[in-house]
């Protein structure tokens, strides 16, 4: 399949009482996001169950505009300020290739 786009899931566990400090800074990525060349969908979710657990979605033109966003200095910002905030080690960035998927219905965001 030729011009797949790159689905990425990131995922950051905050420290219990730092939930809020890490929501603030993640959140915080989305206006400067939304306005970068390449990105298709920037979504951030928490964990109904667990308020600790975020994780980005995304979707990006190419492997090139994901490069670009990774590098940019709002998301190394940001980076720079998860030491003491974030239970557990940044999980690597996963890039995903999509195999299937159900059409989404015209008019209705996901």
């Amino acid at each position: 399949m030729t011009n797949q786009t790159i689905h990425v899931i990131a995922r950051f566990v905050a420290i219990p009482n730092k939930v809020e400090e890490l929501k603030a800074i993640l959140l915080g990525l989305i206006e400067s996001t939304k306005l970068e060349a390449g990105v298709i969908k920037y979504e951030l979710l928490q964990n109904q169950s667990d308020p600790t657990d975020f994780t980005f979605v995304e979707e990006w033109e190419s492997a090139a505009a994901l490069d670009t966003h990774l590098a940019s200095p709002h998301v190394q910002a940001a980076i720079a300020k998860l030491e003491g905030l974030i239970a557990a080690p940044l999980e690597n960035i996963r890039r995903y290739s999509i195999l299937a998927a159900i059409p989404t219905i015209q008019g209705v965001e996901s």
